[in-house]
């Protein structure tokens, strides 16, 4: 056999770019015939079933024990660049594992195959993508825009890829996610496995009362996906991957494009937010823009505390000293225009915060000490029964009605629908919500939302016709076995944050 039939490329044939991967050799030295025995490690044993046949719990088995292996190495050498790592995306048990774990009910892309439409012959469709995904012939499709509203009234751009490219994306996310796992701070909580929006909030209130915090930097990124420079993105993912596979794939996802109006778009920055990939490129972006910067100023910079916390590209900056916070904030508009990115001009802002707060303004006559808003969450200066300072935690709300609007909608739109079948939805809403806002001292909010949607479910029921009213005898027996009043459902933060740090 020549050589050139023992090649395959990654691009396909007629690419000036071409990568040249030789394949996996067998034991016997002969080039492996089945697409399984040419994944490096993955070779099959004489009699063993094939891998669409393993036991699903084995599979995610061997699945955690690959991306270990991949963490550790990462570890091990934080300045080593990693660069056998294309074979795990192109995985079939990984594909079938991100296609199991996609959102059963999501929206279709441009080509509108749905989940239940492509897991008819799902082994086959699987097969299929991994051996282009192996032979470098995938191609992603450009993404569905479609306008979601935002808080502040105006919409938010998401982009909806195919269900194919989700599982490619999620199937990437895993493998370079395990690898920057090793280098992301640890004030770093938004899009990372085994962190939460809790886990943020805690430890900024531990933060806050535990350091000698007096000032807060409210900081807001202007429209941060759509402002990402995709050479300065790829070049932070090359700093830690070296497979060139891993690097294309990343670039035509980037490149793909929108589709939008029935009118194909070409994006030069940007990544489009709706993607499994976006939030782990978001992280990546701005951990060596924003994290491993600040890191080192307030270690080398600063002479007072600073704290840090980080959700995705909402992050809060406590400092000890004013004149500390106001340099920091300069600097960090300059370091932000080197990486084509700007800070809000009317959502960022300096605030007096803390412990001393509230006399040190009502020394000077300037009242209460200002809030601010973090992860849904309005933060207020206060004090306990026995005067000590803490940290109030009161949904915000805007959040507030915004969701009692969404709810009014919905149930117009269920107004004809039976009693018990509204109560488990309102039931479902009300949980969700105090699953989220159930934090200690936030109880009289989480009731106002649960009071409120009484009323709303009785304002319905009474338009049904001009004999519908039930009377609130009813509607409270009907709340108290379909709306029961939601109890506290989170610890205080320094409990929760000294057992899991």
């Amino acid at each position: 056999m020549n050589s050139k039939e023992e090649r395959r490329t990654m691009y396909g044939p007629g690419k000036s770019d071409r990568l040249v991967v030789p394949p996996k050799p067998t034991n016997e030295g002969r080039v492996a015939a089945r697409p399984e025995e040419r994944v490096e490690g993955r070779s099959l044993a004489k009699g063993n079933p094939s891998q669409r046949h393993r036991h699903r719990t084995q599979s995610r088995t061997e699945l955690g024990q690959a991306l270990e292996r991949v963490r550790q190495a990462a570890r091990k050498d934080k300045g080593q660049r990693l660069t056998a790592l294309w074979h795990h995306v192109y995985d079939v048990n990984r594909l079938r594992a991100a296609y199991f774990a996609s959102k059963h009910d999501a929206a279709a892309g441009i080509d509108g195959v749905t989940w239940q439409a492509y897991g008819q012959g799902l082994e086959d469709r699987l097969e299929r993508l991994a051996r282009r995904l192996q032979q470098g012939a995938y191609r992603p499709k450009p993404v569905r825009r479609v306008f979601i509203p935002k808080a502040d009234g105006r919409e938010r751009p998401i982009g909806v890829p195919t269900l194919e490219d989700k599982l490619v994306q999620r199937a990437a996310a895993e493998v370079v996610g395990a690898v920057f796992e090793a280098e992301f701070r640890g004030f770093s909580y938004g899009f990372r496995p085994g962190r939460s929006q809790h886990d943020a909030l805690d430890a900024l209130v531990v933060g806050i009362k535990r350091k000698k915090i007096g000032w807060i930097l409210d900081a807001d990124i202007r429209g941060f996906f759509d402002s990402i420079d995709h050479g300065c993105l790829l070049g932070f993912v090359q700093r830690r991957i070296a497979d060139a596979r891993v690097h294309e794939v990343i670039r035509r996802w980037l490149r793909a494009g929108v589709l939008e109006d029935g009118a194909w778009h070409v994006v030069e920055e940007g990544t489009p937010q709706g993607g499994n990939i976006s939030p782990l490129l978001a992280n990546i972006y701005l951990h060596f823009v924003l994290d491993e910067w600040l890191d080192e100023w307030r270690k080398t910079r600063a002479h007072g505390d600073v704290i840090v916390v980080r959700f995705a590209d909402d992050f809060i900056v406590g400092f000890q000293h004013q004149g500390e916070a106001e340099r920091f904030l300069e600097e960090l508009g300059e370091r932000f225009r080197q990486f084509h990115l700007e800070l809000h001009p009317d959502k960022t802002r300096l605030i007096r915060f803390g412990r001393f707060a509230a006399k040190d303004r009502e020394r000077r006559g300037e009242g209460k000490p200002e809030t601010f808003d973090f992860l849904g969450f309005t933060h207020i200066c206060a004090r306990t029964r026995s005067g000590a300072f803490q940290v109030l935690r009161k949904t915000m709300r805007r959040r507030l009605r915004n969701k009692l609007r969404e709810v009014k909608a919905e149930l117009a739109r269920r107004i004809h629908h039976s009693v018990p079948e509204v109560g488990r939805w309102l039931g479902s809403v009300l949980n969700g919500h105090a699953h989220y806002y159930a934090v200690p001292n936030n109880s009289r909010a989480v009731r106002a939302f649960r009071n409120q949607l009484v009323v709303l479910w009785y304002r319905t029921l009474s338009r049904r016709s001009h004999k519908a009213d039930p009377g609130w005898r009813r509607m409270y027996r009907w709340a108290a076995r379909w709306l029961p009043t939601p109890r506290v459902r989170h610890p205080w933060p320094e409990q929760r944050l000294c057992v899991t740090t």
